[in-house]
C-alpha cells in the first residue's frame, strides 16, 4: 500500500523491530526469499486490492444512482445486465479482508515481532470500528441522527484485526486453520435463530446472523457484517501470506492450485446444492437467469460458497498480476496502496455527486440526507446501467489524483501514523 521504492513500506503494517530470537530462524529464511524480489510480489497483490477496490465503487454508485430501487439479485424483477453489475462486486470484500491478514503476515518477513504486530492490530482494529461509526456512517447518510447506523465492511475488518491480533502468538499455520475451520463450519448454524436465544440473541446477531440490533430506545445498529466469516477470512489470509516466501515456481503453482482448487470445491457444493449456502440455486427461465441463481450465493454473512466463489478466481488471478505491468497496472497499484483512503472519498465523492446532480434536475435533495434512503422510491430520480456506469469512471478518475498524491506522500514518509489510514 505503499508507492515508494523501499520494498520495506510496500504493504499495509509498518516495520518495526526484530522479532524475537525464538522466532528469529524461520523468519530469516522467509526474509531472504521476500528481498529476491519484492516488488514482483507485492505489486501482485497491491494490484489485486486496486481491482477490487475500483470495482467496489460501481456497487456503491449504483445504491446511489440507479433508477431500480429493488435487490438487484431478486431473481423476480431483475435483468442479466444488473445482476451481474451487483455479482462482479461480491469479490471486494472477500478479498480486501484476505489480503489485509495477508499484509500482516508479510509484516512478520520484514522485521515486525509478534508482540509490536499483535499491538498494532489491536491499535488499528480500534481505529476502524471507531471510524465505521463516526467518520463512514456520516459518509453514507449525511446526517448526525444516530436512531439508525450502519455497520459494514469497515467494522468486520477492525474486529476481525484485534482478533487476530491475539491469534498471531500461534504458529502462522495454526491460525490458518482456525480461519479455515471458522468459514468451513459456521454455514453449520444457520438455523439458529436470534429470537430464540433471549439475553443471547444480540451477540448472535453481532457474530453470525447479522441484523437489527436495537441498543436503546428509537435507536438500532444494522449489524450488516456479521463478524465471525470474516474473522476467518483475515485468519486464513494471514496463513495464506507464507505462499509469499516461496520462490516464484513454487508459489505460482500453489497459488493457481489452491484456486483452482477452491472453485472446484464452489462448484461441485453449489452443483449439487449440498452444503455452503442457505440458498439453493434452481433452473430458470433462461440460461443466463439459471447462471444468476447458480452464482447468487449469500453475502450477509458470507457462505462458504460465497467465498470460495470470489477468493478461488482471486488467488488464480495473482500468478497472471506478477506479469502485469505498464501503466494500466500503475493505475490500479495506486488505489491498491491508499485503500482506505480511497475507501472513505468515494463514498463522500458518490454521495456529493448524487446531491449535485439531483439538484440540478429541479429534485428536493432531502432524500439523500436520510437513510436508508435507496429503500424507497424518490419519484424522478434514478438512471440506467449506462448512466450509472458513467458515474462510476467519474468517481474513480476523480480520485486518482488525490490517491496518487497520498500514495506519495506515505512512500516518503515514515510516520507511524499514516500505518493507520
Amino acid at each position: 500500500m505503499r508507492i515508494g521504492s523501499s520494498p520495506q513500506r510496500a504493504v499495509a503494517v509498518e516495520t518495526a523491530p526484530p522479532p524475537s530470537a525464538a522466532r528469529e530462524a524461520p523468519l530469516q529464511a522467509a526474509r531472504r526469499s521476500a528481498v529476491q524480489s519484492p516488488r514482483e510480489r507485492l505489486d501482485s497483490i497491491d494490484l489485486l486490492r486496486g481491482l477490487v477496490m475500483v470495482v467496489m465503487a460501481l456497487d456503491h454508485v449504483r445504491d446511489y444512482f440507479s433508477e431500480s430501487r429493488f435487490d438487484p439479485l431478486d431473481l423476480s424483477r431483475t435483468t442479466i445486465p444488473l445482476a451481474l453489475t451487483r455479482l462482479v462486486t461480491h469479490f471486494c470484500a472477500p478479498v480486501f479482508v484476505f489480503l489485509a491478514g495477508t499484509g500482516a503476515y508479510l509484516s512478520l518477513t520484514r522485521g515486525k515481532s509478534r508482540s509490536d504486530l499483535s499491538r498494532f492490530l489491536l491499535t488499528r482494529g480500534l481505529w476502524l470500528v471507531f471510524l465505521e461509526l463516526t467518520v463512514v456512517r456520516l459518509a453514507w447518510e449525511f446526517n448526525f441522527a444516530y436512531s439508525l447506523a450502519f455497520v459494514q465492511v469497515i467494522w468486520a475488518i477492525g474486529w476481525s484485526m484485534i482478533a487476530l491480533s491475539a491469534l498471531v502468538f500461534l504458529p502462522s499455520r495454526a491460525v490458518g486453520g482456525i480461519g479455515v475451520a471458522m468459514i468451513l463450519t459456521h454455514n453449520l448454524f444457520d438455523g439458529v435463530q436470534a429470537g430464540s436465544l433471549g439475553l443471547f440473541g444480540w451477540p448472535w446477531q453481532v457474530l453470525h446472523a447479522g441484523g437489527p440490533v436495537a441498543y436503546a430506545p428509537g435507536h438500532v445498529l444494522l449489524v450488516v457484517y456479521p463478524l465471525i466469516p470474516w474473522i476467518g477470512v483475515m485468519a486464513a489470509g494471514f496463513a495464506f501470506g507464507e505462499l509469499f516466501t516461496l520462490d516464484r515456481a513454487k508459489r505460482n503453482r500453489s497459488l493457481l492450485a489452491l484456486g483452482g482448487g477452491l472453485i472446484v470445491l464452489f462448484a461441485l457444493l453449489r452443483g449439487f446444492n449440498l452444503y455452503g449456502d442457505p440458498l439453493p440455486w434452481s433452473v430458470q427461465h433462461s440460461a443466463g437467469m439459471s447462471l444468476i441463481s447458480f452464482l447468487n450465493c449469500l453475502k450477509y454473512p458470507p457462505s462458504l460458497l460465497y467465498l470460495a466463489m470470489t477468493l478461488g478466481p482471486a488467488i488464480a488471478l495473482l500468478p497472471l498480476l506478477e506479469k502485469w505491468k505498464g501503466k494500466a497496472a500503475g493505475f490500479f497499484l495506486v488505489f491498491g496502496r491508499v485503500p482506505m483512503f480511497y475507501y472513505i472519498l468515494h463514498i463522500y465523492l458518490i454521495h456529493l455527486l448524487a446531491i449535485g446532480t439531483a439538484a440540478l434536475m429541479g429534485l428536493d435533495v432531502g432524500f439523500l440526507f436520510s437513510a436508508p434512503f435507496f429503500s424507497a422510491p424518490v419519484t424522478g430520480w434514478g438512471f440506467g446501467l449506462p448512466a450509472v456506469y458513467a458515474f462510476w469512471a467519474l468517481t474513480v478518475f476523480s480520485l486518482f489524483p488525490a490517491c496518487r498524491w497520498f500514495a506519495g506522500v506515505k512512500g516518503r514518509r515514515k510516520e507511524p501514523w499514516l500505518s493507520y489510514l
